[in-house]
């Protein structure tokens, strides 16, 4: 492998494929439970899951918000045509 320039203090090591890391030896990257690809599969369906649960939350209360508003302005509209507001 030729030598390689390191500049502004980093330094470079080299993954499996030959390419170089500026984030360290690659088993330090793969470390924890991101490793294993099916714990990396696990973890992006868990934050898929949270997504679509936290999104049903907040579009359940803003179709409520939407419903409130319509009523109310419906309301105040049937009261000024009739005259009263």
């Amino acid at each position: 492998m030729p030598p390689l320039v390191v500049r502004l203090g980093m330094s470079l090591t080299h993954s499996p494929l030959g390419l170089p890391s500026v984030f360290g030896a690659p088993d330090a990257m793969q470390a924890g439970l991101g490793g294993d690809p099916i714990a990396q599969l696990l973890i992006a369906l868990v934050a898929i899951a949270l997504v679509i649960v936290i999104g049903k939350f907040v579009l359940s209360l803003a179709w409520r918000l939407v419903t409130i508003g319509v009523v109310v302005v419906a309301i105040i509209y049937g009261l000024s045509a009739v005259g009263v507001f």
